[in-house]
């Protein structure tokens, strides 16, 4: 009598044959194995595929944009050239620089909060200060810039939407000393970090806003103009369109608004298609990287694409 288990090779022992353990290991890691493998090629895939997209919406926005000399708007052009292409700060930039490094050093971990845009509930998971500022942290190019337009243009009253552990904040105020910046976050660990790095360097006039930005945001626009909002949350289609209408109600005349990662993905190639149709919107700057509105009535509606 023999009990047929497909696996080789078999021991006889009183007319029964058993595959060896040595055996039934072997063909569980094989398993193991090509199911491993599946997920990685899987992954790799997924990357390769969102690397190849990217490459081709920049190489794309390359084609169609321009420089100071493609732009014929007298507003637009002096921000290209007193701005977008001057040098920047170096006092202000190696100020940043060195409150990027404090974060980049700091290996504690946290229980971050992550509120998702169905539910009011959050997903737990602890990870490295250090790490998230480096995932979720404002790009060094990105700070440039940042720091670049808020010394040109000068905004007293500042909306951030998505604080993280505060780099973009720190990017903001270290731009302009004497501007009152609310910033708002949903995770409270992250807003703890924030805190106490704004407090260490010395930053005063910044408000943290704790809470979901669909329930928070109306309640912090509510009588209020800003000068300046960035939009820094979810790289999601219909929470940025949804903290855009909100975000109406506070704009004048010189009001300015900042998107990130408005070619991310094409959730936010969609929404910044969208944002850019508004009747209340006159100039828009795509910077691949960024998305500038501006809500000037005296200038004629148009679109820019500029390299920087």
């Amino acid at each position: 009598m023999y009990l047929q288990t497909g696996l080789k090779p078999r021991i006889k022992t009183n007319a029964i044959e058993i595959p060896t353990l040595l055996n039934f290991r072997s063909s569980l890691n094989k398993c193991t194995f090509y199911k491993w493998k599946a997920i990685i090629l899987f992954y790799f895939r997924a990357i390769f595929s969102s690397m190849l997209f990217r490459q081709k919406k920049y190489f794309q926005f390359l084609l169609k944009a321009t420089n100071h000399h493609g732009v014929h708007s007298p507003f637009v052009y002096l921000l290209v050239t007193k701005c977008f292409y001057k040098r920047s700060s170096s006092i202000v930039w190696k100020s940043f620089l060195k409150i990027r490094k404090s974060i980049a050093k700091d290996h504690r971990k946290i229980e971050v909060s992550d509120f998702n845009l169905a539910s009011s509930n959050s997903k737990n998971n602890p990870s490295a200060i250090s790490e998230i500022g480096k995932t979720e942290g404002i790009s060094n190019k990105k700070a440039k810039l940042l720091i670049k337009i808020v010394r040109y243009l000068k905004p007293k009253d500042i909306l951030e939407i998505g604080t993280s552990v505060g780099l973009g904040t720190v990017a903001l105020k270290l731009a302009n000393t004497n501007s009152s910046i609310t910033t708002a976050e949903g995770c409270h660990e992250k807003i703890k970090i924030a805190e106490a790095l704004f407090v260490k360097n010395k930053l005063n006039a910044i408000q943290m806003v704790h809470g979901d930005f669909s329930e928070t945001l109306s309640s912090i626009v509510q009588n209020k103009q800003f000068d300046f909002i960035y939009f820094d949350g979810k790289p999601k289609k219909e929470a940025t369109l949804t903290y855009f209408e909100i975000s109406l109600q506070t704009i004048h005349n010189d009001s300015f608004f900042i998107f990130n990662s408005i070619s991310l993905n094409t959730e936010m190639q969609a929404a910044w298609s969208q944002i850019k149709k508004h009747p209340k919107v006159s100039v828009t700057i795509d910077l691949y990287y960024l998305g500038i509105v501006f809500f000037r009535k005296e200038q004629a509606k148009e679109d820019f694409k500029i390299r920087v």
